[in-house]
């Protein structure tokens, strides 16, 4: 081996002892690379002068817009769950449901998806599962173990299903390592890789692994024998549900509707989500009758325009009847957001999203830099022509590299965190798959599923940790460890099908973008 391959060996070895130290991970991945490279320099293995270009890569973090979605996406997320929406929701389907075993799990899962899209945050999805749906799925006479494998695995819905935080997260890696790929392939102009194609990519697999959820709730849900009689199930009315789920459903419609429609980025369309949640948690705060006219007034303007924009009606608004309409709906809108806004900070539940969302906020973005300095001094070893040319000898080309990809990133599952895993494997091991004519939507979607994994699987997965923390001490960790392994297995079938079927992942965004 080369001096180069040692101190590659040497840094790999270190970074993820670091990790598993229990040291912040943001340190670790920035700290061990540059204490390797300065010892590699000692040794005549590294130019310091590589560590120069660190500072512009930081300012193109710093002034990425895309990136600037990830916060706003987080206080979207944030501000539904303490609004407690979802808990109305899925009171209202335990009603409906009346305790059925069958029904009470379905319901379960097709909230969960229905929340996964308007939230995106595994934390707050599961712990909200646990406190209100737990309770009346043990009532329904479903096993603990079911109960907690079921739970676990719907809260981790929000990582596939759009919008999702981890898609924003991959389709900025994808996209700027596609583009660096194609051009040290020749390829001087590739067709760029946007958020809107992971979303639009996402869609339809997400759908497939609901549906093998679906499935096997179906005919594996059996009441326990010691199960409490079931009850009627209570007549909701249709106002009850249209207020329940309309409002999140609106709100999730404007947002995707804005990106795949084409007239928002997804910065822009994050924005608009967060505005929305900021209504939609005004409205439920607000005790006056008039406040909630103007709150539900505004969010009515401001669907409007977004349905008129992506129905191709509101593309001339500089004059006329449009105009004049555009001016008074941007008006209310602004008015009704700032009403919105006091309301929730005289309930301190502004202030105490803000404060949530600069806390995860500076959490992914202190990786992003930290895993920026990673990429800089493992190119600085030659670690990129070193990895390209050892997926360059192996059998089966680059679908088997593709294979070796994907398996390391199931076994990263086990211990590391997904945002670390992107920032990680994408840029130093990516190339390798991005410069040939694979697909980059198929690759990111391959990824984002793979990655949904490492949210379940022992002895690391966050939802796992998440559910311990908010379960009765009666559910042991080893039933919640026999529950998600079936989910676990669901999602790699999931996997294989969407490898076997790159068109579940390219069709969709082929049909929107072109």
């Amino acid at each position: 081996m080369t001096a180069h391959e040692i101190f590659l060996a040497l840094m790999v070895l270190g970074l993820f002892a670091g990790i598993l130290s229990g040291i912040p991970a943001m340190l670790a991945i920035a700290g061990v690379p540059l204490v390797t490279a300065v010892i590699g320099h000692l040794f005549g293995a590294f130019d310091l002068g590589f560590l120069s270009f660190f500072p512009a890569r930081v300012w193109g973090i710093m002034s990425n817009n895309l990136l600037m979605a990830v916060p706003l996406f987080v206080l979207m997320g944030v501000l539904l769950e303490r609004a407690r929406l979802a808990e109305d929701m899925l009171g209202v389907l335990a009603r409906m449901m009346g305790g059925s075993t069958r029904g009470m799990g379905l319901s379960v899962l097709f909230f969960s998806a229905m929340i996964a899209a308007a939230t995106g945050i595994i934390g707050a999805t599961v712990v909200m599962l646990v406190l209100v749906g737990l309770k009346p799925m043990l009532d329904a006479g479903i096993s603990k173990r079911q109960a907690s494998g079921l739970i676990c695995a719907s809260g981790t819905l929000g990582q596939i299903i759009p919008p999702s935080i981890l898609l924003v997260l991959l389709g900025d890696q994808i996209g700027n390592t596609y583009l660096e790929a194609q051009q040290k392939a020749g390829n001087f102009a590739p067709q760029p890789v946007s958020v809107g194609d992971l979303f639009a990519g996402a869609l339809i697999p997400g759908l497939v692994l609901v549906g093998l959820y679906a499935l096997y709730l179906f005919f594996a849900l059996r009441p326990r024998a010691d199960a409490p009689p079931r009850r009627q199930a209570e007549r909701v009315s249709r106002t009850e549900i249209a207020t329940t789920f309309l409002p999140p459903m609106l709100l999730i419609l404007a947002v995707l509707g804005s990106i795949l429609g084409g007239i928002a980025t997804a910065t822009e369309a994050a924005g608009l989500g967060a505005i929305g949640a900021m209504l939609l948690a005004a409205f439920k705060a607000a005790p006056h009758r008039a406040e909630r006219v103007l709150i539900v007034a505004t969010g009515l303007a401001a669907f409007a325009l977004v349905a008129l924009q992506v129905a191709g009606l509101g593309r001339n608004t500089g004059s006329g009847v449009a105009g004049l309409f555009a001016v008074a709906a941007g008006a209310l809108i602004a008015i009704g957001t700032l009403a919105a806004a006091v309301r929730l900070w005289r309930k301190d539940t502004l202030r105490s999203a803000l404060m949530e969302t600069i806390k995860i906020s500076g959490m992914v973005f202190g990786i992003v830099i930290a895993a920026s300095l990673l990429s800089l001094v493992f190119r600085g070893f030659g670690g990129d022509h070193l990895v390209t040319e050892l997926i360059g000898h192996l059998p089966g080309g680059h679908f088997a590299a593709l294979a070796i990809i994907m398996l390391l990133v199931f076994f990263l599952g086990f211990i590391l965190e997904a945002v670390e895993i992107i920032y990680v494997v994408v840029p130093l091991l990516g190339p390798a798959v991005l410069g040939t004519d694979i697909s980059p939507v198929w690759f990111g979607v391959l990824m984002a599923m793979n990655l949904q994994t490492s949210f379940l699987t022992p002895p690391f997965g966050f939802a796992l940790f998440y559910f311990r923390s908010a379960a009765p001490r009666s559910i042991t960790t080893i039933d919640i460890y026999r529950g998600v392994i079936p989910f676990v297995i669901l999602q790699l079938i999931a996997l294989a099908i969407l490898a076997a079927f790159p068109e579940l992942a390219t069709w969709l965004p082929h049909v929107i973008f072109g």
